[in-house]
């Protein structure tokens, strides 16, 4: 009974220690995971999130009068150190809050060679902080300012001073907050107060409003990480230094009116959780709002930018406002999101705008802004669908404003974008995109045709193009491996370095090797579509074809008058009249000139345009023509018009199955009758003739006979009624595509 009872209080015992162990082997995983919970959350917080909880002291008027008899020395400078502290402003604590503004305002404004700075960074501010009640009253006309300020200070508000007369002169938004400053209005004051240190808020938390009104600081502004929970005021403040609000935080109505910033403004990875107003501000350095974030209406109407404006990466949840905007260097907003409109009416652009990336997912408003000859939206990649949003812009004008670098990747973009100027039928603006689009094409068919193809160029070939022997034999060993796909696979080489392959790569393309065949149906297509862009603008230009045809009608009607009234000159000579030489000359001069016109007005290039209209039009008349005189001509009817019109009608007509030589039948001989050579209105009946054969449209059903007409002369006339087929179907497709509601009337004829 005893062994039994030992046994089982033996066995109760060791029960018990596998019961502690366990316990402390689960107390020791429960620990090691909290804390590792505990360190990776502290990881995970924000800066601004681990900064609140640091310990903070409560300021009193005794460490106030402490801090401030003992400024620090921070960069250079000496500063009232008053970080991390619990600074209460609150109406209940009026006494504190007076003496608090008194005893700052006495040191910062008291005379020496460096002023003192104020730092407030982590600290917590409860109630409203007026920063106006810190600052020095001072007059901004020279010979007034106040002898405190350092010769440097007196040039700062000296330039604040010429901005403003600048402002004046140009009538600028802020023209009228300037008259006050300058003192040219009776009832005004021209003082401005002035902060005349450096101003430190990093991460300082705002508990109640924050008011900086009219305040011109001299020295820089560090507000990175500052959260401010209720409004804040900077209305007609002036930063004469940079000025960061880096990573802050804006819970309320945040109010940058009439402000000017002299030097860079730093937004970057700002919230603005409530509306934000910087409207007829200026920025007369670099502005960066790299990825903020615009919660509410965000105002920036009539800004002057007169150094970049970096929107890039920025996220516009609410209504964007650029309108009477003025951006006079590059604005880039690049990768930015615009939920809602985004409007810049009105606005003028100096330098290009970058639209890279950027999704457009309501309204982009670029109606009456003005764009400089070297300004243009780049909307390489822009995600933009045109059947839930919309762009708009002056009809005519706006398409002509969009760019992008390669065709590939961006056909999407274009597509889009040429549907939604459709569907607000400015047909102008679409057909302005689709020309880019294949003048794009064009210059992807040049490089396939011309270009170097790393798939199949010798190595010699590579050494020429630029790579050294070493290079072009490591290409040659890996594509025997497998073909490039890409350009930028050259990188995976080791012999490839970056500096080569930027240098190469717009003269390179990577593709399947062509077959002979294959390479002549692609210059063909290339040909074809440079035709089609130099003399039509891809069929989106109708001047443009007028105007290619009215060259060529007066040209072939100067060339027909010529065969037709100079024959020979002996025995007996057959040449026109003075009168009809003057006339005809005149004329001429008169119908290239004014179809001249048009072209160096409507083409792209209009000097390739008019040389590729006289490869085709001046060549084989010039060769017929020569041959002609020289053989000479000696045949019957020599005294006789080689043309003739029906005689049966004078009406204008069109004529589109007209051929240019009149049938064999003996009644349609007795119909046409020969032009008459002693009427002063004879010169007129060429251009008829030529009108005929390139638009199919006259006065006279004018054709060439068909006795006694020599070979070359009949030559002549198909040669041009061949390249009047071609023409009328360019003017037809270009009216098709330009003038809305035309191409149901052609297709249905």
């Amino acid at each position: 009974m005893s062994k039994f009872f030992w046994k089982r209080k033996g066995s109760q015992r060791k029960a018990q220690r596998l019961a502690e162990k366990l316990l402390c082997v689960t107390l020791r995983f429960t620990s090691a995971f909290l804390c590792v919970l505990l360190i990776i959350f502290c990881f995970s917080l924000p800066a601004s999130a681990v900064q609140t909880s640091l310990q903070r002291t409560p300021l009193t008027l005794e460490l106030l009068q402490e801090r401030v008899r003992t400024p620090i020395l921070r960069e250079g400078n000496l500063t009232i150190d008053l970080r991390q502290m619990v600074i209460d402003l609150r109406p209940e604590n009026a006494n504190f809050r007076d003496t608090f503004y008194q005893l700052l305002r006495k040191e910062l404004q008291k005379t020496g060679a460096k002023p003192l700075g104020l730092d407030l960074s982590y600290s917590l501010i409860q109630g409203d902080f007026m920063g106006s009640e810190l600052g020095l009253r001072t007059p901004l006309y020279a010979q007034e300012i106040a002898p405190i300020f350092t010769r440097t200070e007196q040039e700062q508000l000296e330039n604040l001073r010429l901005v403003c007369l600048q402002s004046l002169a140009v009538s600028l938004p802020n023209a009228k907050d300037c008259r006050s400053l300058l003192g040219t209005q009776p009832d005004t004051s021209s003082e401005i107060t002035v902060f005349r240190g450096s101003l430190t808020l990093v991460n300082t938390r705002f508990n109640g409003e924050v008011w900086f009104p009219n305040i011109f600081f001299l020295q820089s502004v560090d507000a990175q990480g500052a959260t401010f929970i209720q409004p804040t005021n900077w209305t007609e403040t002036r930063f004469s230094r940079a000025v960061s609000f880096t990573s802050a935080t804006f819970r309320q109505f945040s109010n940058f009116q009439e402000s000017i910033f002299f030097n860079k403004a730093n937004f970057k990875q700002t919230q603005f959780q409530e509306p934000v107003d910087f409207q007829n501000s200026i920025f007369e350095d670099i502005a960066n709002f790299t990825q903020a974030n615009f919660k509410q209406l965000a105002k920036f109407s009539n800004v002057q930018w007169l150094g970049n404006a970096d929107f890039s990466d920025v996220h516009f949840f609410n209504q964007a406002q650029f309108t009477k905007a003025n951006f006079d260097q590059f604005l880039l907003l690049t990768a930015a999101t615009f939920d809602q409109a985004v409007i810049f009416r009105e606005a003028q652009f100096d330098q290009p705008v970058s639209l890279q990336g950027a999704s457009i997912l309501n309204l982009a408003d670029f109606s009456d802004a003005n764009f400089a000859k070297a300004a243009f939206l780049g909307v390489s990649g822009l995600t933009f669908n045109s059947n839930q949003a919309k762009i708009l812009g002056n009809s005519g004008e706006i398409g002509k404003r969009f760019c992008v670098t390669t065709l590939q990747g961006n056909q999407n973009v274009l597509r889009n974008l040429g549907q939604n100027f459709r569907q607000q039928q400015q047909i102008a603006d679409a057909n302005q995109l689709e020309f880019t689009k294949q003048r794009l094409r064009l210059m992807e068919l040049t490089r396939r045709l011309v270009g170097t193809n790393i798939n199949s160029a010798t190595v010699t070939r590579l050494n020429k193009l630029g790579f050294s022997a070493t290079q072009a034999e490591a290409i040659a060993q890996r594509r025997q491996v497998k073909p490039f796909r890409n350009s930028s696979e050259l990188l995976t080489l080791a012999d490839i370095d970056l500096e080569t392959y930027s240098q190469l790569r717009d003269r390179l393309i990577v593709s399947e090797p062509l077959s002979i065949g294959v390479w002549l149906l692609q210059a063909w297509s290339w040909l074809a579509l440079s035709v089609l862009l130099l003399l039509s603008g891809y069929g989106t230009n109708i001047w443009l074809v007028f105007g290619v045809g009215g060259v060529a009608i007066a040209f072939f009607g100067l060339l027909f008058w010529l065969v037709d009234r100079y024959r020979r000159l002996r025995p007996v000579p057959i040449i026109p009249t003075y009168y009809e030489t003057i006339s005809i000359l005149i004329s001429f001069s008169c119908l290239e000139f004014l179809s001249l016109l048009a072209i160096f007005r409507s083409a792209e290039q209009p000097w390739l345009t008019l040389g590729c209209l006289l490869i085709i039009i001046v060549p084989v008349p010039t060769i017929l023509l020569t041959r002609l005189y020289q053989q000479g001509r000696y045949h019957d009817l020599l005294e006789v018009s080689y043309f003739t019109e029906d005689g049966t009608f004078r009406q204008l007509r069109l004529l589109i199955g007209r051929l240019p030589v009149i049938p064999r039948n003996p009644t349609f001989r007795e119909r046409y009758m020969h032009l008459l050579w002693d009427r002063r209105w004879n010169w007129l009946n060429y251009y008829d003739f030529s009108l005929n054969n390139l638009v199919r449209l006259g006065f006279n059903d004018i054709r060439m006979r068909d006795e006694h007409l020599p070979s070359i002369i009949a030559t002549l006339g198909w040669y041009e009624w061949s390249l009047g087929l071609l023409y009328i179907t360019l003017v037809l497709w270009t009216l098709s595509r330009t003038i809305p509601g035309l191409n149901l009337l052609i297709y249905l004829k």
